[in-house]
């Protein structure tokens, strides 16, 4: 009797490490990542005209606003800025218009706990009323200009793809 019972747990558990390798594997398909970006005029990937992230649902888009320590010398402008969410149109022109959506503004340059972050939860629904949804498929496009009291600043945007179109069929079931 004893015999059979280590048999049968002998056997139940000699599947585990393939349940756990298979949830392991699904876990870590299916975490978000965070794409982190540094929104400043230093950042010659922003003020070209290709810097593109691709994305997928669940994932963050981290922005860093720009900073400087308390004791920056005071023989330049520092920069402050407002970041918008826009049209295809609009990104190629970098002007703001009446549809440009206002996400951020970096207006903090000194914080003491270093530099403000702002993150873009990318989803497909959201439930705040000040988030925004994003589809598979699709491109989104950020782009900044000076705030009033800041100096001119260059160009700067960033293209954003979320992955994947859907497809016609999709799995029921994740193994």
């Amino acid at each position: 009797m004893r015999s059979d019972f280590l048999k049968t747990r002998d056997l139940r558990f000699s599947s585990s490490p393939v349940k756990l390798l298979a949830l392991f594997i699904h876990v870590m398909s299916t975490t978000a990542k965070r794409h982190v970006v540094y929104w400043n005029s230093t950042n010659t990937r922003l003020t070209g005209d290709d810097y593109s992230v691709q994305v997928n649902l669940s994932d963050y888009l981290d922005i860093l606003c720009p900073h400087y320590p308390a004791d920056h010398p005071s023989s330049g402008p520092v920069e402050t800025l407002a970041l918008y969410l826009v049209a295809e149109g609009q990104f190629r022109g970098c002007v703001e218009t009446k549809e440009a959506i206002k996400r951020w503004e970096c207006n903090q340059p000194f914080a003491p706990y270093g530099p403000v972050r702002f993150s873009e939860k990318i989803q497909r629904f959201t439930p705040f009323s000040l988030g925004f949804e994003f589809l598979p498929g699709h491109h989104y496009y950020y782009s900044s200009l000076s705030t009033d009291d800041g100096p001119p600043l260059p160009c700067m945007k960033l293209r954003v793809t979320v992955c994947c179109p859907p497809s016609k069929y999709s799995p029921l079931f994740i193994l």
